[in-house]
């Protein structure tokens, strides 16, 4: 049996998801658990996937195995007008078999985004991808307003989950609200994995 793990599952197409997902992966292993970083190939016009089953560099794609056996997930998409990006839902929309056995549920989980411009549709593409994740069961998360970053930042972070306007890098404010989000999914997952111990 594997070593209990969040999965940091996001499509990143210019790198800048990618950029809150390694500081989301960073708090989650700060907060003492495995963080597994994957991704998901590109899809064609015809809207299959085309790329080949391991990515040249970059983090590998995900598997179903990889959903089935994480014990919290974080899951990270771009913008694309106010929705999550069409491979990140391609991969979601293939899930059916996780959701006929239950393999998610109780599960905690939380959502993240990046745009590139300050009001480019974070908030609607988070709630976008909390959705699937609620018919699954998972136990869906959010940012507490005691993380002070979320009164404060002037570009990306919101309470539905960690977010980015589009720049070279993160703001300080942006990668404490990915600090706070990925500490309390580590933390909740842990707590439940303790929990289930004692029963």
């Amino acid at each position: 049996m594997t070593e209990p793990y969040v999965l940091i599952l996001y499509y990143s197409r210019n790198g800048h998801v990618k950029m809150l997902a390694e500081q989301l992966a960073q708090a989650v292993e700060i907060a003492g658990m495995e963080a597994r970083l994957r991704t998901v190939p590109s899809v064609s016009a015809d809207h299959e996937a085309t790329a080949e089953s391991i990515p040249e560099n970059g983090d590998l794609y995900c598997t179903q195995e990889d959903l089935a056996n994480c014990h919290g997930l974080l899951l990270g998409s771009p913008t694309r007008f106010g929705n999550m990006a069409a491979p990140l839902k391609y991969f979601l929309d293939n899930t059916g078999s996780l959701w006929a056995s239950g393999a998610l549920i109780d599960k905690p989980a939380g959502v993240f985004t990046s745009s590139s411009s300050i009001h480019g549709g974070q908030e609607t593409t988070l709630l976008s991808m909390m959705i699937p994740l609620i018919h699954h069961g998972m136990l869906i998360s959010g940012v507490p307003y005691s993380e002070s970053a979320l009164s404060t930042t002037q570009k990306g972070g919101t309470p539905y989950g960690a977010s980015h306007v589009e720049a070279d890098q993160l703001t300080p404010d942006e990668q404490a609200i990915c600090q706070s989000q990925g500490k309390r999914i580590a933390s909740l997952a842990l707590q439940l994995i303790n929990n289930s111990k004692k029963v």
